[in-house]
């Protein structure tokens, strides 16, 4: 059950369709949900999350798992506690306060939460290790950081455009996993001609990774960020400017609520916090926009955070990021000049199948607005496609093996590689091809998924992953 059917609440029941999981999306509201009902083919309720009598209406005693998604912080910690009570086995809730945080260990025991889900801060250490990493284009860590992804704009770049894959030079231990190509996810072979426009997605080691940036000129790579201008003093803004500032970066935040600029002025250790349109071309003049070596908009407002990044690579500003969380804006961010456009959705709903997947599963990253995945695996006994070399895997076009990390050693695979048991395995999926991907899983012992897996349809969920 998910309550609250705001953007996180219906993408997470998107994604958990896909899952095969029998969902059932909660909300007060009857045009949200009438709306929800055009796109989702989901069981939809009006009714109010938080009263005890619709959740015991809807046997919430039944359920494997109830995810609060409402506005508030208050409300989806008490639908928690009342599910909980009534029998339901696991809950997660969306909580964003910075106060509600400083107590979380004692909220989640004493509430009977099992997962707490913070979009704001998850965004903001997102951006954090973005901004404070050497490479250009920031998509993901794997393998506890031995593993890197990045993506990047193939523009006009003579090594890639026109070229089939197989013909690259210049990719020793790299390996393109992911093709974004017009607001459409391709999950590319040796013979993918690439074309100009394309954001191609490359993981590696960390040391080839940079040595792939540096060969490639991929712009940004050696500008170390020292001085860092926030459009937007909400929580994401409030979250980043602490991580920046403990890392030494001279952050300089901007916001039109004086309320807010006064208690981020208050709570924030060197850190400058200036009242004023951050729209205001003269006033981040005024503020040495020239000077910064990062620029991030993380107001409320998407098409803000946008413009605005793109009037900073217009003032020569290294590294530009948007907070995005509009997904029918996928399909234009690719052809801006900005660097990174977060979406904390997408982000929230990466921490949350990886909790749901249980304890197989070490990371989920979803990319281009879910219609692609990126899973780290932990390989069990269990799993068929172990000690078999890849080539005869027969695995699907729309999945692909990105790489496997054994007792610390991480191999970039080929079709003689082979998986044994307890290794790591990164895996590229498609949307539509997570059918597949769970053929690398068995119902195991351990995790939450183990259990989802093996209920009845009459209890929550119908698939036998």
């Amino acid at each position: 059950m998910i309550v609250g059917a705001g953007k996180l609440g219906v993408r997470l029941a998107k994604t958990m369709n896909l899952e095969n999981m029998d969902v059932t999306l909660v909300d007060d509201n009857p045009k949200v949900i009438e709306k929800v009902n055009e796109h989702l083919d989901v069981l939809t309720v009006v009714a109010s999350g938080i009263n005890v009598s619709s959740l015991m209406e809807l046997n919430i005693d039944k359920f494997d798992l109830l995810v609060a998604t409402t506005e508030g912080d208050a409300t989806n910690s008490v639908i928690c506690t009342f599910a909980k009570k009534l029998g339901c086995k696991k809950t997660i809730a969306r909580i964003r306060d910075p106060e509600y945080m400083e107590q979380m260990s004692f909220i989640k025991e004493e509430l009977g939460i099992d997962l707490v889900i913070n979009p704001d801060l998850a965004t903001a250490n997102t951006i954090a290790k973005y901004l404070m990493r050497s490479v250009a284009f920031y998509s993901g860590e794997f393998a506890s950081g031995k593993v890197k992804m990045i993506d990047f704009k193939t523009g006009n770049l003579e090594n890639f455009t026109g070229k089939k894959i197989s013909e690259i030079e210049g990719m020793e231990n790299l390996l393109i996993t992911a093709i974004s190509r017009e607001g459409s996810l391709i999950i590319p072979d040796g013979s993918t001609i690439l074309q100009s426009g394309d954001v191609i997605y490359v993981i590696g080691l960390c040391e080839h990774i940079d040595r792939f940036s540096k060969r490639f000129q991929l712009k940004g790579v050696e500008k170390k960020v020292e001085n860092a201008m926030i459009l937007g003093g909400g929580n994401v803004g409030y979250y980043l400017a602490k991580a920046l500032a403990k890392s030494k970066v001279k952050v300089t935040i901007i916001d039109q609520d004086r309320r807010k600029v006064q208690k981020l002025a208050e709570q924030l250790d060197h850190v400058l916090v200036i009242n004023g349109d951050g729209t205001d071309i003269t006033l981040l003049e005024e503020e040495n926009i020239e000077q910064m070596d990062a620029f991030v908009g993380v107001t409320g407002f998407d098409e803000q955070n946008l413009l605005m990044a793109l009037m900073a690579k217009q003032y020569g500003v290294s590294k530009a990021i948007a907070k995005v969380s509009r997904q029918n804006y996928t399909k234009i961010i690719d052809k801006l000049d900005i660097d990174v456009a977060i979406n904390p959705v997408n982000i929230t709903a990466s921490n949350i199948l990886k909790y749901v997947r249980g304890g197989k599963v070490a990371s989920v990253s979803l990319l281009l607005g879910g219609k692609g995945e990126v899973t780290e695996i932990i390989v069990s006994p269990d799993m068929p496609y172990i000690n078999k070399p890849i080539h005869n895997l027969n695995l699907p076009k729309g999945l692909i093996i990105g790489a496997i990390i054994r007792d610390g050693k991480v191999e970039i695979p080929n079709g003689s590689s082979v998986i044994r048991e307890n290794d790591r395995i990164v895996v590229f999926t498609l949307a539509e091809d997570i059918e597949s991907l769970k053929t690398l899983f068995k119902p195991g012992k351990g995790g939450l998924l183990g259990e989802l897996w093996n209920r009845s349809k009459s209890i929550g969920f119908n698939s036998d992953n």
